[in-house]
């Protein structure tokens, strides 16, 4: 099953090899970073910093270090020795060659800290997020609705064939063994894991951590602790709601999404695409998955996300708003796989209260046909990323 699948992030990071003498790749755990960055760069010298001989080399004398690897190299996993930043920006001070280091990490709190403090201004930061459809497309791999949310998006799925139970059992073992406790001391490990899976079963929906803590028995500051401990680690991600003045009261709470929709999918014990059909999530899944799908087209692209949702007091809610300069094109977000303008109805509405502030209003649904009723686009959800990319006011 084995199949080379083109980075669409990648002539973002070349073009800013050549400006910058560092570019920093964050993103999840086995997104690919590794295979990116080694790709990309043949020519470098690779050190993975998960080696604990590399590691310890690197721990015990930096100045030994990097006189052996002068560059240019790519250190892997950077975050499991942070004082190599400082070291990395004297290095750049004294010479500022493009493209020296290539660093890659998976926890976003740790490197932001280490490079606000040592390498701002020295370094470009790039977002890898598992892969695409339109790059699983440009592939030659296309897959139905519920094919692509059972199977997910890693890389290790399509390149290796591993099947999707064991890959996201073993990836989430991992992360809980290893990298959560790298970020904060979790001495409720069952408690932690009862909540992962609680998150889960409320993709696309506004998350109260009250609610939780009682089905929990773990208080809310530290269920919200551990909330920010799974967006920085990039398991969840928070879309924000978009704040206007249209006369609207607008709800302040941010709705969760995971950042890989298989695993959420496993999480809820799904392990057949015959099951993501029947699912009563359903509709929360597949939302997940075009909202990742609008997250990615803006990382691959090296933009800010921008990515908002819109929901005031009377219960006008439109799924996904890509804010541009001020102008912003609402999203609504179906399942169907049949176009009908009842689809659409709130897009109306939000136009309505947005004026000339709203524009291309569009409703993505699992419908093949794609079509334009009363002003609204109707497209089929592969195509996500292409109407992210083209969106213009």
């Amino acid at each position: 099953m084995s199949t080379t699948i083109e980075r669409h992030i990648t002539p973002r990071l070349k073009n800013l090899a050549t400006q910058f003498p560092v570019v920093t790749i964050l993103g999840p755990r086995q997104s690919g970073k590794t295979t990116l960055a080694r790709e990309t760069f043949p020519a470098h010298v690779y050190l993975n910093l998960e080696d604990a001989s590399t590691r310890a080399e690197a721990e015990h004398d930096y100045r030994n270090f990097f006189m052996s690897h002068p560059g240019p190299v790519i250190l892997d996993e950077i975050h499991r020795v942070p004082g190599l930043l400082s070291a990395i920006q004297v290095l750049v001070d004294e010479k500022r060659e493009a493209g020296r280091f290539i660093l890659t990490g998976s926890h976003q709190p740790l490197l932001h800290a280490g490079i606000s403090q040592s390498l701002a201004g020295r370094t470009a930061l790039l977002r890898l997020l598992p892969l695409s459809i339109a790059e699983l497309s440009g592939a030659g791999i296309s897959l139905d609705r519920d094919d692509y949310l059972f199977r997910g998006f890693m890389p290790a799925h399509y390149a290796h064939g591993i099947a999707p139970a064991d890959l996201y059992s073993a990836y989430y073992s991992t992360y809980v063994e290893r990298d959560v406790r790298q970020l904060v001391n979790i001495d409720k490990q069952a408690a932690f894991e009862t909540f992962v899976r609680l998150l889960a079963g409320r993709v696309g929906q506004l998350v109260n951590l009250q609610s939780m803590s009682g089905e929990i028995g773990v208080s809310a500051p530290t269920l919200a602790a551990w909330l920010s401990v799974l967006e920085a680690s990039y398991i969840v991600f928070r879309l924000q709601p978009y704040f206007y003045n249209f006369g609207k009261r607008q709800v302040k709470t941010p709705k969760l999404y995971f950042t890989e929709p298989g695993l959420a999918t496993h999480l809820l014990g799904i392990r057949t695409p015959e099951q993501v059909a029947r699912d009563p999530l359903m509709g929360g899944l597949f939302e997940n998955m075009v909202v990742i799908e609008a997250l990615k087209a803006r990382c691959n692209a090296g933009e800010t996300p921008e990515l908002y949702f819109s929901r005031d007091s009377h219960g006008l809610e439109v799924d996904l708003l890509l804010n541009l300069a001020r102008h912003v094109m609402p999203v609504e977000i179906k399942a169907s796989r049949t176009p009908s303008g009842v689809l659409a109805k709130s897009l109306g509405v939000f136009q309505k209260h947005a004026g000339a502030a709203a524009f291309s209003p569009t409703v993505i649904s699992a419908s093949d046909s794609e079509t334009t009723m009363h002003g609204v686009r109707f497209v089929n959800f592969k195509n996500t990323a292409r109407i992210i990319n083209e969106a213009a006011p």
